[in-house]
């Protein structure tokens, strides 16, 4: 199979794949293949995916079209929230006003009583008693009216709190929404420019030469060691990354994928920029940033041998806590341009906040983890499916399933998969750098 058809697919499946978990019951997802599923069968058949590709970038361009219309809608019902004729702020205003008016009222109750008992000192000793009683009774009442206005300030300064406590709830909510429907338009825009690409490499394919056939096989053995299960913000981590050549032959080029993907803790922001990750081996020991998931070179690795790349993980102070996975895989290439790879392995942890200090840290685990989504539990359970294409470096577990709230994380790692799936592609640029050279 053409390799730039094997990135194609293994795109359309980490694209699509998010969606159909989403749409389906745990009990209907077991029934029927994934897309994923369907594309890995197709790629071990080597039949054409132009079909699969083209429904694949439909789904996307719809899907960013609600985005876009979910947005403007979302827009607008911000502009009212925030605006001085929202229902919810009027209110707040009318109760603000009858506020104030009960505190003027107060006042003149105040200065009453104040009147009335300077008009009694007042009295001269020839007062009549009856001028003594008038003016008793004129403190009297105007005590009477201070505690009546005390009374009516607070259910009024109580009514005008709520009032703003509302309105302000209000705009809140309409701004989070706008946030949400944002972040869902943009990784609609992501998915439906890797779905636009996919297509037409997959349609420029058709018209190019054969190419060296490029089998992705599970004798390519990569894991992590020294990963912790709990990281915090601000924090540097050191851990080894071990590549084993499981086949019966030397292996000339090989390239270790690393690439880390993580979101808060309502699962919607991804923050995947917050990760930057250096790697040294003992042959080029000078720390240098990986590149996308290119975590530097080894070769030639005999059969059966492996090589180990340090890796250096910085995570940024201001980033905020939530869950993440540290995605590991690797291809190579040979001398005469046969080429492969292993699937994508996942590593669950946990993001904590700057100057956390966790207790009882242990190694992250392969495939045991996946990020949280705002639900505590996933409408009508949990499933979780890998998104690979049976061709691509590209796979794993990306999120519970069932819960429509779940998207923003599944989107999220969905970019995570497409980033390893330039495994494929790269390898396919060096091939034609080399035959071009």
């Amino acid at each position: 199979m053409k390799i730039r058809r094997i990135l194609a697919t293994a795109v359309a499946a980490a694209v699509t794949t998010p969606v159909v978990l989403l749409s389906v019951t745990p009990a209907l997802a077991d029934a029927k293949p994934s897309a994923a599923s369907r594309a890995q069968q197709q790629g071990e058949q080597g039949k054409p995916s132009i079909e699969e590709l083209e429904k694949a970038a439909e789904k996307a361009q719809k899907a960013y079209d609600d985005a876009v219309a979910a947005a403007k809608a979302a827009r607008a019902v911000l502009e009212v929230a925030l605006s001085d004729d929202a229902p919810l702020t009027v209110a707040a205003k009318a109760a603000g006003k009858e506020a104030a008016d009960a505190a003027t009222a107060k006042e003149n109750a105040d200065k009453a009583l104040t009147d009335a008992k300077a008009a009694r000192a007042a009295l001269p000793e020839t007062a009549t008693p009856e001028e003594q009683a008038a003016a008793e009774k004129a403190v009297t009442d105007a005590a009477t009216a201070v505690l009546s206005a005390e009374g009516a300030k607070a259910t009024a300064d109580a009514k005008a709190a709520t009032a703003d406590q509302a309105a302000d709830d209000a705009r809140v909510a309409a701004v989070r929404a706008y946030s949400v429907v944002q972040n869902a338009e943009k990784e609609a825009r992501k998915a439906k420019k890797a779905a636009d690409k996919a297509l037409a490499d997959a349609k420029e394919e058709e018209t190019e030469p054969g190419e060296p056939e490029c089998v992705f096989e599970s004798q390519l053995r990569t894991v992590v060691t020294g990963l912790p299960s709990k990281i915090v913000a601000g924090s540097t981590t050191d851990f080894l990354f071990r590549v084993t050549n499981g086949t019966d032959k030397t292996l000339d080029e090989v390239s270790p994928r690393v690439y880390f993907h993580a979101t808060d803790k309502s699962g919607y922001n991804v923050i995947d920029d917050a990760f930057h990750l250096q790697w040294s081996t003992t042959a080029s020991p000078a720390w240098k940033n990986v590149q996308g998931s290119d975590a530097g070179s080894i070769g030639p690795l005999k059969a059966g041998a492996h090589a180990e790349v340090k890796l250096r993980l910085k995570v940024d102070a201001k980033a905020p806590a939530g869950d993440g996975l540290a995605f590991v895989a690797g291809d190579y290439l040979n001398d005469d341009e046969s080429c492969g790879g292993n699937f994508a392995t996942e590593y669950g942890f946990e993001l904590l906040a700057a100057g956390s200090v966790p207790d009882d840290v242990e190694d992250a685990e392969p495939g045991k983890t996946t990020p949280r989504t705002p639900d505590t539990k996933p409408q009508g359970g949990t499933s979780t499916t890998p998104v690979d294409s049976g061709n691509s470096a590209a796979t794993g577990s990306l999120a519970s399933t069932g819960s429509p709230s779940a998207l923003p994380g599944f989107a999220g790692a969905a970019g995570a998969a497409v980033a390893l799936g330039a495994v494929a592609v790269v390898v396919g640029r060096r091939r034609r750098a080399g035959s071009a050279s």
